[in-house]
């Protein structure tokens, strides 16, 4: 019997419980009945993050960036491809640290690109910089 996992719905924020052994399936949530998993990052605002990191029984990779930094907007695309790649197994969501100064001030993020591995509620990795997808995909899994 497979292990249900709680999946935070990327549209309206409910809790889904999805069998490990149907990640892959396509699930959809049971509240508002659109896809749990797109291949695209989550923004996430001062108002989801929290339920974001700490309902998700997978992974959460963030990435704190801001509209007006261009190694943000060069890694982005690149990030996107990395969501392709990661999920379902690991959601991947972006904080706009400019719109989101609370965030960016409560996690003490100095420089922007910033990468943040959440795991279990607590974040467990760190990376300032902007990467490519393929460096994205190895350094979460280097970590997990």
């Amino acid at each position: 019997m497979s292990e249900s996992l709680h999946i935070v719905c990327p549209h309206c924020d409910a809790v889904n419980r999805v069998p490990e052994s149907r990640l892959a399936e396509n699930p959809v949530c049971g509240k508002c009945g659109q896809a749990l998993f797109n291949g695209y990052p989550v923004a996430l605002t001062q108002q989801t993050f929290a339920k974001a990191i700490s309902r998700n029984d997978i992974p959460v990779l963030v990435d704190f960036w801001a509209p007006w930094c261009g190694p943000c907007k060069m890694m982005a695309p690149q990030f996107e491809q990395a969501a392709k790649t990661l999920e379902p197994h690991i959601r991947l969501a972006k904080v706009d640290t400019e719109a989101e100064q609370m965030l960016g001030a409560q996690y003490g993020i100095r420089s922007i690109p910033t990468l943040a591995l959440f795991k279990g509620g607590k974040e467990v990795a760190r990376q300032a910089g902007a990467m490519g997808a393929a460096d994205i995909v190895r350094w979460v899994q280097s970590h997990l």
